[in-house]
Formats: structure tokens, C-alpha cells, sequence
């Protein structure tokens, strides 16, 4: 009842919020129209992601029902259903919040970083709320918790394809509207003049809004369930107390949201890590109330806390144009591109290190204390925070609209340089909250991969058995091959979009002069297309390669394709995702006044990486969280079946 209540706070926290923003004045009738625009691609892109979903989604449902059990394929839909639901709703308060950003930029800083963070702080409360309610409904109403199972692989399919797709279609846009726009017609960016710059804004919002916030939803109702699973083993106190965790964060980020504000020294930064560290500091203060003498328990979760700290202090060393890795690679720039991609790929390498260290500790240690159980603890406390990280995130994609709706609607420099800084600070925010989703992966499958242990009655993987090498070997060549399958994706549809931006301002009279108009739908239409054609492989790959492998090899081999998968796709996600932010950062270091600004060789240089960084942190790096997740929540669902009917061909 505790965790039903305060998901039910949680989601009027979040209309609360939405109506804080949606009562602002949206500016004038310019401003409203480009608003419009990008509303609607936004609404008109999920719809028909759902749609092509929606076959699969069936499929599946049958297939469950029939090899694993109806219970299991109902709490299917219902993850299905909310993940959507979680990533709809945040989206749709954000193209609303952008206009109204830009308007209260006219203001100053302080106003418009305000409505940023409410309008982010909707899909981060929603995200929580659904969460809650929904894995609390599940095993209340049915008191399975193989239905809790389904209910986890229903949230984990959306994420996939809600990551994968609007990754290929934001990163499409974005670098077709860049290769023509910046680097052969040297206008700005979000200039009016280019076709591509509503599918540009259009993107950052399926990508970097409900894309992410599927996929956190995800992550924090698998973590939270595979916890339960592993309670089971020590009784029904350890079974709950995964949801009391996930509750007592949930309120800590509810209120760390009203702490993000502007100090004196107009830090943007600054104000939006005081909400994080009150939201730790609160729920930890939660934690030891609850726990009361189990320190052992306490300890694993305030393990969770720290680590969620780190990686977000190590992500920004990494990505941030404040600190020397960035610098670097900017400075690369200043001998051409090879020079700069160079940098940046060593960069992304080296920032493998630490967060491998960091979550090597935290096993470690919550094991020491607690067992297999103290890990999926000191996951949980980890991803109880989501609902205060995601609000870092998805402000980001409003602050850049905001910048992007300021420019298109022809409003005074002043409006543009208050938004450069919040979008400035907003790249930084997405990258750290990449940290923050991909460590919460890997820790969040590794409860689940000990769960999947427990079903199948694994108590080791032999890696001296051939079918746990085939296994591990095919675990970690998965993540490889579905990021070519992303990185080709986006590669093949910015293709598109450059013949066609091309060919606008070819044959528009005056387009780039400022007195024609360009067809910004043809651009629209051509990314969503994109990205529902190119998302259905990768999706299948995902789902498919555990089932093969299991029924084929067994329960071990299985295994052995999990532990691959996990390693592999961690180290991969870190590195794409880090090179493509420092990459990123690098070329907005130059735009700042560096090695001769915008228009330089060394800026022009430093595009060609931000380009070739776009679909690493923003596709295929992000869409790794993803497919470490589903491929261990689709072992799960499987377990026992695998257990049962595999042909042991090794």
C-alpha cells in the first residue's frame, strides 16, 4: 500500500507540475506556430512508432501466454502500456515547455530555467509514478511474481525500440541538418533557412525525452522486480523492501526537483546538482529510518547513492568543456579532423576506466555485506533517484528547442544568449545522465542475471564448457553488431535528409536568401520513416539471439551469452556515449572564442566530430542500455522453459 500511495503523490506531483507550466504565456503568434510545428512531428512520430509496434507487441503477448503462463502475458501488456505511457506523456509537456522557455528567457535566467526544469521534472515524476504503481498493482493483484516478470519485459520492449528509434531518428535529423546547414552553407544552426531544422528539434525530443525516459523506467521496474526475485530466498520482508527503497527515493526526488534554483553566483550547473543532492541526502536520511539496525542492508543501499554521485562527477570529467579531456580534443581540432577524431576516440576510451572501477567497488562491497541480495539493493537505491536524474535529462531537449524556437522566431540576441546557456549546461546534464542510465544497466542486469541464475538453478558458469564459451563469445559480439546496425541506420537516413535539403535549396527560389519557405515536413517525414524502418532488425536481434542460444546450447550457455553481453555492451555504451559528448563539447569549446571560433579550421574540424559523435552518444551508445536488459529480461521470462525443453547441442 506504501508504494501504491506514493506513486499515486508522485503522478500529482507531475500534474501539478504541468500545470505550473502549461498556465505560462507560450509568446507570440511566431513563436506558437514553430511550437506548433514540432508538437506536431513529435505527437505524429510516437504514434506511428506505436502503431508499428503494435503487431509485435501481439505476437509476443500470444507467445507468452502460451509458453510461459496468461498471468505473465497480461502484466506484459501492463509494462508495455506504462513504459509508453511514461515516455508520451514526458514528451508531450516538453514540446509545450520549449516555447514557453524561450518566452520566459525574455525575463532572464532565472525564469527560464525554472520552466525548463518543471516541464523535465513532468517526465521524471510520471516516469516514477507509472513505475510504482505499476510493478505495486502487478503484485498486489496477482501476487506472482512471474507476472512481475512480464510486467518487466513489456517496459524492457518498449525501451528497445523507443530508444533505438528515436535515436535513429533525432541523430538523422541532426546530422543531415549539420553537414548541409553548417558546413556547406555556413548558416547557423536552428537557422530557418534549412529544411531540417524542425526535425532537428522534432528529434531531440523522441530521442532525448521519451526515449530515455522509456528506457529509466525500464531500468528502474526490472531493477526493482529482479530484487524482489532475489528476496524470495530470504523471506517476504526482503521481498517488499525493494519497493520501500524505490518509495523513499521516489518522495527524496520529488523533493530534490524543488531544490534545483539559481544561487547568487548564477551557476546553472550548480542549481541543477542541488536537487540531485538533496534527493540523496533525503533519501539516505529515508533509508536509515527505515532499515533501523540492519545496517548491513543500509550500508548496500547508501552504496547505490554514492555511486550515482561518482558517476556523475566522473561522466562530467569527461564530457564537460570545463575540464581537460574536452580541451584536448578541442585543441586536436586545431590540425584538422583526423586530429579531433583521434582525440576524442581516446578520450571515450580512457573514460571506460573509472566507471568500471566504481561499479567493480560497489559489487564487491554490497556483496560483502549482503550477499547476491545486497547487489540488487544497492542497484535499487541507485535507481530510486531516477525521477530527480531524469528531470537533468529531459530538460535538456527543452532548452535546446527553447534556443532553436528563439532563432526561428527572430527574437532579440539577448533571448538567444540566455538560452545558449541553459542548452549549453543541457548538453552536459544529458551526457551525466547517460553515465548515470548505463551503470544503472549494468548493475540492474546483473540482479537479473542472478535471478535468471536462481530460476534455472545455475549455481556456476563453467567457462571451460564449450557452450558457455559459444555463449559468452556471442554475448559480447551482440552489442557490436547492433550498434553497426544504428550507426548504418542513422549514416543511411541523414543520407536522406542531405539529398533532400540539398535539393530544397536548389530548387526553392530565394530559400537562402530568407524569402522563400522550405518544406520542413518533407524532413519529418523522411527521419520517422526512417527510424520505423530501421528499427525493426535490431529489435528482433535483441529478442531473438537468448532464445536461440538457450533452447539450442542450455541453460548455461545462456548464461555465458549473459555475462558476455553485460561486460561487452557496459564498456561499449560508456565509450560511444563519452566520445560522442566530448566530441560535442569540443566544438562548442571553440565556438566559445577558442582556437578562433565559429567559422575556423579548427571549428570546421571539430563539426566533422560532433557529426560522427551524434549517433554514438545519442543512438547506438544509449541504445546498449537497452539491449543489455531486454536480452536478460527475455532469459527470465524464458527460464524455465529453457530449463525444460533446451536440446543441449553442445
Amino acid at each position: 500500500m506504501f508504494g501504491l500511495g506514493v506513486g499515486a503523490f508522485v503522478l500529482l506531483v507531475a500534474a501539478y507540475l504541468a500545470w505550473s507550466v502549461l498556465k505560462l504565456d507560450a509568446g507570440n503568434d511566431r513563436m506558437k506556430a514553430v511550437a506548433a510545428a514540432i508538437q506536431e512531428g513529435a505527437s505524429a512520430y510516437l504514434g506511428r512508432q506505436y502503431k508499428t509496434l503494435a503487431p509485435f507487441v501481439v505476437v509476443l503477448l500470444l507467445i507468452i501466454g502460451y509458453f510461459v503462463g496468461w498471468l505473465t502475458a497480461v502484466a506484459f501488456l501492463g509494462g508495455v502500456l506504462c513504459s509508453a505511457a511514461a515516455g508520451y506523456v514526458g514528451m508531450t509537456v516538453s514540446v509545450r515547455a520549449n516555447v514557453r522557455a524561450a518566452h520566459a528567457a525574455r525575463s532572464g535566467l532565472k525564469d527560464a530555467l525554472s520552466v525548463a526544469v518543471r516541464g523535465g521534472a513532468v517526465t521524471g515524476m510520471t516516469l516514477v509514478g507509472l513505475g510504482l504503481l505499476g510493478v505495486c498493482a502487478v503484485y498486489g493483484t496477482f501476487g506472482d511474481l512471474n507476472a512481475l516478470i512480464g510486467f518487466g519485459f513489456g517496459a524492457s520492449l518498449i525501451s528497445l525500440f523507443a530508444r533505438v528509434g528515436g535515436g535513429i531518428y533525432t541523430k538523422a535529423a541532426d546530422v543531415g541538418a549539420d553537414l548541409v546547414g553548417k558546413i556547406e552553407k555556413g548558416i547557423p544552426e536552428d537557422d530557418p533557412r534549412n529544411p531540417a531544422v524542425i526535425a532537428d528539434n522534432v528529434g531531440d525530443n523522441v530521442g532525448d525525452c521519451a526515449g530515455m525516459a522509456a528506457d529509466l523506467f525500464e531500468s528502474y521496474a526490472v531493477t526493482i522486480i529482479a530484487a524482489m526475485l532475489l528476496g524470495m530466498a530470504l523471506g517476504p520482508t526482503y521481498v517488499e523492501l525493494p519497493l520501500i527503497i524505490a518509495s523513499v527515493g521516489a518522495l527524496a526526488g520529488a523533493a530534490g526537483v524543488f531544490f534545483i534554483r539559481l544561487g547568487s553566483s548564477k551557476n546553472i550547473m550548480h542549481a541543477l546538482y542541488k536537487g540531485v543532492i538533496a534527493a540523496a541526502a533525503i533519501a539516505l536520511v529515508g533509508f536509515y529510518a527505515w532499515f533501523g539496525t540492519d545496517m548491513n542492508l543500509m550500508l548496500a543501499a547508501a552504496i547505490g547513492i554514492v555511486v550515482t554521485g561518482l558517476i556523475f562527477l566522473i561522466t562530467e570529467y569527461y564530457t564537460s568543456k570545463d575540464y581537460a579531456p574536452v580541451r584536448s580534443v578541442a585543441e586536436a581540432a586545431r590540425t584538422g579532423a583526423g586530429t579531433n577524431l583521434i582525440s576524442g576516440l581516446a578520450v571515450g576510451l580512457e573514460s571506460t576506466a573509472l566507471p568500471v572501477l566504481l561499479i567493480v567497488a560497489a559489487i564487491a562491497a554490497s556483496y560483502t555485506l549482503a550477499g547476491v541480495y545486497g547487489i540488487a539493493i544497492a542497484a535499487a537505491a541507485m535507481l530510486s533517484l531516477t525521477g530527480v536524474i531524469i528531470t537533468l535529462d529531459a530538460y535538456g531537449p527543452i532548452t535546446d528547442n527553447a534556443g532553436g524556437i528563439a532563432e526561428m522566431s527572430g527574437l532579440p540576441p539577448s533571448v538567444r544568449k540566455v538560452t545558449d546557456a541553459l542548452d549549453a549546461v543541457g548538453n552536459t546534464t544529458k551526457a551525466t545522465t547517460k553515465g548515470f542510465a548505463i551503470a544503472g544497466a549494468a548493475l540492474g542486469a546483473l540482479a537479473l542475471f542472478a535471478a535468471f541464475a536462481e530460476a534455472t538453478q545455475l549455481t556456476s558458469v563453467n567457462v571451460l564448457n564449450a557452450g558457455v564459451v559459444v555463449g559468452l563469445f556471442l554475448g559480447g559480439l551482440l552489442p557490436f553488431l547492433f550498434a553497426s546496425f544504428l550507426m548504418k541506420a542513422v549514416g543511411k537516413a541523414a543520407f536522406e535528409i542531405v539529398e533532400e535539403v540539398r535539393r530544397q535549396f536548389r530548387e526553392i527560389k530565394g530559400l537562402m536568401s530568407g524569402k522563400g519557405k522550405p518544406d520542413y515536413a518533407r524532413c519529418v517525414d523522411i527521419s520517422a520513416s526512417a527510424a520505423l524502418r530501421e528499427l525493426m532488425v535490431p529489435g528482433f536481434i535483441a529478442v531473438a539471439s537468448p532464445l536461440v542460444v538457450g533452447f539450442l546450447f542450455g541453460a548455461e550457455a545462456l548464461g555465458g551469452l549473459l555475462a558476455g553481453v553485460i561486460v561487452s555492451g557496459f564498456l561499449l555504451a560508456l565509450f560511444m556515449a563519452n566520445s560522442g559528448a566530448a566530441w560535442d563539447n569540443a566544438k562548442k569549446y571553440i565556438e566559445d572564442g577558442k582556437f578562433g571560433g565559429k567559422g575556423s579550421d579548427a571549428h570546421k574540424a571539430a563539426v566533422v566530430g560532433d557529426t560522427v559523435g551524434d549517433p554514438f552518444k545519442d543512438t547506438a551508445g544509449p541504445s546498449l542500455n537497452a539491449l543489455i536488459k531486454v536480452v536478460n529480461t527475455v532469459s527470465l521470462v524464458f527460464a524455465a522453459a529453457i530449463a525444460a525443453n533446451a536440446l543441449n547441442l553442445i
